[in-house]
């Protein structure tokens, strides 16, 4: 057995330290008198003029969803940044709070809390994540029709949602077709969202809509009574690196946080060659073992390069985050300012 694998049970003691991080990270909240954003187009601004790395200091706090996506952020702090640097946990609620300057989540998350803090920029595509709908073929689900009236379980407000609602649109179901099932409450050391699978398997639930590992863990228990549905053309999580406009336009901190963007490039380099030997340190930072690393790398792509439909994917997806807290969807272009890719087109350019 692999040094770096560890129990179940161990994996789940360790991340007791996240129980409240799906709220954190995955789902902020929205305020109802939120400050009105700026219309703009997509950033292009030209680069600021910026001093060699070496000179920087402070360097940038990082932070970032403990999930298999942030490896490349966690493998370029630990090995790849001129200074080793520590990636606290959380999403982008961290900046907003000052407590981190850079900062992960999904697609969905910047369209909840840019109306808390218009300031948040996309300034890199961390990884793209292909989620899994898990289902029990006992419960009579063969097709993703036949999802309809059946027991969801997810993180509500979260990708995961999303990727329910996108999928049920492929057979003309809606979310109201389904009974969507909250994550079990924490228990002592097990996270509730690490018994998604189990809920599965007890019968609880009809189906999972969530991201790796959980989807392999559950059709690993459900063995031929399982059944996986998947379309990579329908959705993706967009695992995007945030932060400040402000922090942009300070040439000092600028350099830090090009630097670090130049950093993840370099270790997607080194994954991409072997990704194997990084596996220890992420697991020993995010809790998952190397074995549910390793079944759950297939499902995702690191780009760095903001993807060419970030806008189209905020465009879609801000109008089901808006029916959510039932205000007005914000336009194409009042979407367009939260998209800054002269960050990750001048790190690249320049290493």
């Amino acid at each position: 057995m692999s040094p770096f694998l560890v129990s179940k049970a161990a994996l789940r003691f360790g991340l007791l330290a996240l129980a409240t991080s799906l709220i954190v990270a995955c789902s902020p909240s929205e305020q109802a008198a939120a400050p009105a954003a700026p219309v703009a187009a997509e950033t292009t601004a030209a680069p600021v003029a910026a001093p060699s790395v070496a000179a920087v200091e402070p360097f940038p706090r990082v932070s970032g969803s403990y999930w298999i996506e942030l490896s490349p952020v966690l493998v370029a702090a630990h090995s790849f940044y001129p200074q080793q640097l520590n990636v606290g946990e959380g999403g982008i609620p961290r900046i907003t709070a000052n407590l981190a300057d850079l900062a992960t989540n999904a697609e969905t998350q910047i369209l909840r809390e840019s109306l808390n803090n218009p300031d948040l920029r996309i300034i890199a595509t961390v990884t793209e994540s292909f989620y899994r709908l898990v289902a029990r073929k006992s419960a009579g689900i063969n097709t993703l029709a036949d999802l309809k009236g059946k027991r969801v379980m997810l993180p509500r407000n979260t990708s995961a949602n999303y990727y329910l609602v996108a999928m049920l649109a492929t057979v003309g179901l809606t979310e109201a077709d389904v009974t969507i099932v909250s994550l079990p409450p924490d228990a002592g050391d097990v996270l509730g969202m690490t018994k998604m699978s189990d809920a599965l398997l007890a019968g609880e639930v009809d189906a999972i809509s969530i991201w790796e590992p959980e989807p392999d863990d559950a059709l690993k228990q459900l063995g031929d009574d399982g059944i996986m549905f998947q379309d990579r053309s329908v959705y993706r999580e967009v695992f995007n690196l945030h932060a400040r406009a402000s922090d942009l336009a300070d040439a000092t901190k600028r350099a830090a946080i090009i630097e670090f963007i130049r950093a993840i490039n370099k270790a997607n380099e080194a994954m991409k060659a072997d990704p194997t030997p990084h596996w220890q340190h992420v697991s020993s930072v995010a809790g998952w073992t190397a074995e549910e690393i390793a079944v759950g790398w297939p499902e995702m792509e690191f780009p760095l390069h903001i993807i060419p439909d970030m806008l189209d994917v905020l465009e879609v997806e801000e109008k089901w985050v808006a029916k959510e807290r039932s205000r007005t969807p914000r336009t194409r272009d009042e979407l367009a300012y939260l998209i800054d890719r002269s960050v990750v087109e001048e790190a690249l350019a320049t290493q």
